[in-house]
Parts: C-alpha cells; structure tokens; sequence
C-alpha cells in the first residue's frame, strides 16, 4: 500500500524558513516575515536548522537547480540530494568535467564511481 503525504514543505531561502501546507491550502503562498514567494520543496525534506548555514548553502543550491523532495510511490523517496555545499561543489566539478546536466549531477550519489565509469561515454568525438 502506497502512502502519498498530503502535506508539503513550502521554503523561504531569504528567511531559512519552512511550512507545511495541504494541498488545499490556497496555493503556495508568500513567506510570512519577508513576503517573498514560497517555493516548494515536497514532503520528503529534512529541513536544516535555521542556524545551519552551510546545510541552507546546500539546499538553496538544490532548490534552485530544479531538484525538489518529491517522492515516488511505495516509499521510495527522492533519491540524493546533497547535504553540504563541499556535496555540491563535488557535483558542479562533475557537471563541468562531464558535460552532465546540472540536475543529474547534483541528484548523483557517487561522483567519483560515476566519472570514473561514465566519463569516456560523454567524451566528445567518440563514437
């Protein structure tokens, strides 16, 4: 039996802030403190601490990039995303290295087994 969670995080990155709203809840919304509006996030995120620098660096990366928390069906989550912004330079150096499209490599859980196997695939003027 599939659980679906009628509730979703809608983040403010201005204000490291996160609610969760149903879906019929009158639409994303705008952030209480600031007004900016919210983005959302999906229900499967693990929301930083406000004085979590470093973990908000990560997401605002993340969020920005297109990747959200939504999950699949039976439990099987978003997949990786990355926690810290060293994760994320370590996929932007991949991105840039391979070619590979910013939202696949920051959503790649091991960017050194992935360059290593994959790297001559993207190659260019291979056949």
């Amino acid at each position: 039996m599939c659980f679906y969670s009628s509730r979703m995080h809608f983040v403010c990155l201005d204000c490291r802030a996160a609610w969760k709203k149903t879906a019929t809840s009158r639409g994303p919304g705008r952030c209480l403190q600031c007004r900016a509006e919210l983005i959302d996030a999906g229900a499967d995120l693990a929301v930083p601490k406000r004085r979590d620098t470093a973990g908000w660096r990560a997401l605002e990366a993340v969020l920005r990039a297109g990747l959200t928390f939504h999950g699949g069906c039976c439990g099987t989550g978003p997949g990786y995303r990355p926690r810290t912004p060293r994760e994320v330079r370590e996929r932007l150096a991949l991105a840039g290295r391979t070619g590979m499209p910013l939202t696949k490599a920051l959503a790649t859980a091991d960017p050194a087994r992935t360059d290593r196997y994959d790297a001559e695939a993207r190659t260019p003027g291979r056949p």
